[in-house]
């Protein structure tokens, strides 16, 4: 398997963009469509700069893009790194989800064994708690 530098890096800095709770909430404001720093200064109690510190870090992490339009500068949200970051988290849910079903199958398997066990040592049906 060839494995692509490139990818990891990418995948490095845009997990360590979105380890930051200012920055996840950019993202998530950014899912319902464009907006300027003003606007996604406003619900943060911290600069403008602060805010464009943040943005700056998500474009280097390629989930944000901005545009110019006019005067103004509106920051887009880049789906398709974000759809890149599913399809890797998904890649070892589904391992692992399978994994948990091989594990299901076992167990209930020792249990319908045990079960069956359990018939065949007492086929009448009586507790054998109750004989004693």
């Amino acid at each position: 398997m060839i494995l692509d530098p490139s990818a990891d890096d990418r995948l490095d800095r845009a997990f360590m963009a979105l380890a930051d709770p200012v920055r996840r909430r950019i993202i998530a404001r950014l899912s319902r469509g464009p907006a300027t720093v003003n606007e996604l200064a406003e619900p943060f109690a911290i600069t403008k700069q602060a805010v464009s510190k943040h943005i700056h870090t998500l474009e280097q992490a390629g989930l944000v893009t901005r545009t110019r339009d006019a005067q103004r500068r509106p920051v887009h949200l880049d789906a398709s790194q974000l759809e890149a970051l599913t399809a890797w988290i998904d890649r070892y849910r589904l391992i692992h989800e399978q994994q948990y079903r091989s594990l299901d199958a076992l167990l209930a398997s020792g249990r319908d064994s045990s079960v069956a066990a359990s018939v065949a040592d007492n086929p009448a049906g009586t507790d054998p708690k109750e004989s004693s």
